[in-house]
């Protein structure tokens, strides 16, 4: 668990308001909650234009046979979704047991705990707005270790550290520290990965995400051979009523194999599977098509 205690101060008091703040707030009735994520985000897209424009591309980059009204639906349900997200994350961090039990489901246990059986598992999956509410009802069946990416600020980086090992009952792994990594496949744990986020060229390679050639992370491979690691692919969606499901799908068969750049390919296929089950959910606020190959024009 995380040890470092949360700092103090004069430079500190303004976070320390908030998360008191948004404590107090999840008090409130879930239907509440979600109304006012809905709120949040609709408000921002009327006033993130950059944004807005990101969001617009990526789905009429990756979805040109849509009707023009179809990716403005999805667009508004998008910046929906990553206001309901905030709040999602929030309950995930600090909400009860109690609150979120009867809300979400998962579905497939049956091919995380056989991965286990044979060692570590690499939970392999991408960056929906239902990401940490899904892993908190993963983390109520089975423990893992969550990768994470420092945050810039001191106190949430350390909050929300904490918060994340309190749910998944197991030590966080830095994403740059492979040797822990590594170890933690290696006698056996889970770890949560996402190589849908690429923001430079190492371990990478262009492959097509949804027909379009997109620098997208190859590392999965290495870290499945280095670490003896089954991978066992698993994604959240967010359903009518506010409830949710995570559904494990069975370990990658015969992966890792010597190429690859069809493992990485792989890989994105099976997220672009689930993206399509609920296209408004994933994060198309990321600019995904940022990095071109050389001598393709730029894309935003």
């Amino acid at each position: 668990m995380a040890s470092r205690p949360a700092p103090k101060g004069p430079k500190h008091w303004g976070d320390w308001v908030l998360y008191a703040l948004i404590r107090l707030l999840l008090l409130l009735p879930y239907p509440v909650l979600m109304w006012a994520g809905t709120g949040i985000g609709r408000l921002f897209r009327r006033l993130s234009a950059s944004r807005r424009h990101v969001v617009e591309t990526n789905l009429r980059v990756c979805f040109p046979d849509w009707t023009p009204e179809r990716r403005d639906a999805v667009a508004r349900g998008h910046f929906a979704a990553m206001g309901r997200g905030l709040i999602e994350a929030a309950l995930a961090w600090w909400a009860s047991d109690r609150k979120l039990a009867g809300r979400g489901e998962v579905i497939g246990l049956e091919h995380l705990d056989r991965a286990l059986e044979q060692g570590g598992v690499i939970l392999l999956t991408g960056h929906f707005t239902t990401l940490e509410l899904a892993a908190r009802y993963v983390a109520m069946q089975r423990p893992f270790h969550a990768m994470y990416r420092p945050l810039d600020n001191r106190f949430w980086d350390v909050v929300t550290t904490r918060a994340r090992e309190v749910r998944s009952r197991r030590p966080s792994v830095p994403r740059r520290d492979l040797r822990a990594l590594i170890k933690t496949l290696r006698k056996g744990g889970a770890v949560w990965y996402g190589p849908d986020q690429t923001l430079s060229h190492r371990n990478s390679a262009f492959v097509p995400f949804f027909g379009v050639s997109t620098l997208t992370l190859t590392a999965t491979s290495r870290l499945a051979e280095m670490g003896r690691a089954q991978v066992v692919p698993f994604y959240p969606e967010c359903l009518p009523g506010n409830r949710y499901r995570v559904v494990f799908g069975a370990p990658l068969e015969n992966f890792p194999t010597d190429d690859v750049i069809e493992d990485t390919r792989r890989i994105t296929a099976t997220l672009e599977t689930a993206i399509r089950r609920c296209p408004e959910q994933y994060f198309w606020m990321h600019r995904r098509f940022k990095k071109r190959p050389p001598g393709d024009p730029p894309i935003y």
